[in-house]
């Protein structure tokens, strides 16, 4: 029971932290509009500032924490993956590319040769 009621509470404040962010990057634009004159660096890193902000407040709601978690996870999967080595990975692109030219062959002489008997065929060919 107290533990649905501080869920209530949390998504109540999450729909509160979504609007605040949803209002900084809403702010974001239309002071971007506003100050259309001033330079661009400047404007970009007010930008830079503005989804920072709004990111970590965002980061602050459950969706928010779960994708951060999500992406943590992703990155120490990604830890855990052995690469192949220039060596291994040159041998195996001329592997595939080997087999791409053979094949390519191959379908293009069924062509060449279902061609020349549907031609046969039909009386087209002689």
């Amino acid at each position: 029971m107290v533990l649905k009621a501080e869920n209530q509470e949390e998504s109540r404040l999450d729909w509160f932290k979504w609007l605040v962010a949803l209002a900084l990057l809403l702010a974001g634009l239309v002071g971007n509009h506003y100050y259309s004159d001033a330079s661009m660096p400047l404007r970009m890193l007010a930008w830079v500032a503005v989804l920072v902000v709004s990111g970590f407040i965002i980061s602050k709601t459950q969706t928010g924490r779960w994708v951060v978690d999500f992406f943590q996870d992703s990155r120490a999967e990604l830890r855990k993956v052995i690469w192949p080595t220039r060596e291994e990975t040159m041998q195996t692109t001329l592997v595939v590319a080997s087999m791409v030219v053979i094949l390519a062959l191959l379908l293009w002489g069924m062509d060449g040769i279902l061609v020349w008997l549907i031609g046969w065929l039909t009386g087209q060919r002689g």
